[in-house]
């Protein structure tokens, strides 16, 4: 008896599918830059989730999806720590983060 089912790829694409509009939708929608960092790691985690379904699918023995996913996510942790170091200093400028009221670069 096998207690393990494996779950259908229709169903990971269906979710990731899902967690990537989630995460597109929070990044057009929402004027927050904060709220808008989340929408892309949302949208980096969707891919993520590609990247393992498919390779389990197309190739269980090897672990190339699994290394992309690894690669993906140190990507994403230095976009966040940059993302999070420009929002902070913007918020000391302008003491907002809202995207539209930050419309000038310089001091």
């Amino acid at each position: 008896m096998n207690l393990q089912a494996e779950i259908p790829l229709d169903y990971m694409i269906v979710l990731s599918t899902i967690v990537f509009f989630v995460g597109l939708m929070g990044v057009i929608i929402r004027r927050n830059l904060i709220t808008m960092l989340m929408g892309i790691e949302l949208m980096l985690n969707a891919v993520n989730i590609n990247f393992v379904a498919f390779n389990h699918y197309l190739f269980p023995h090897r672990l190339e999806g699994h290394f992309f996913a690894l690669i993906v996510m140190a990507i994403a942790a230095a976009e966040a720590a940059i993302a999070i170091a420009l929002i902070i200093n913007i918020y000391r400028q302008f003491a907002t983060v809202s995207v539209d009221d930050v419309d000038e670069l310089k001091y």
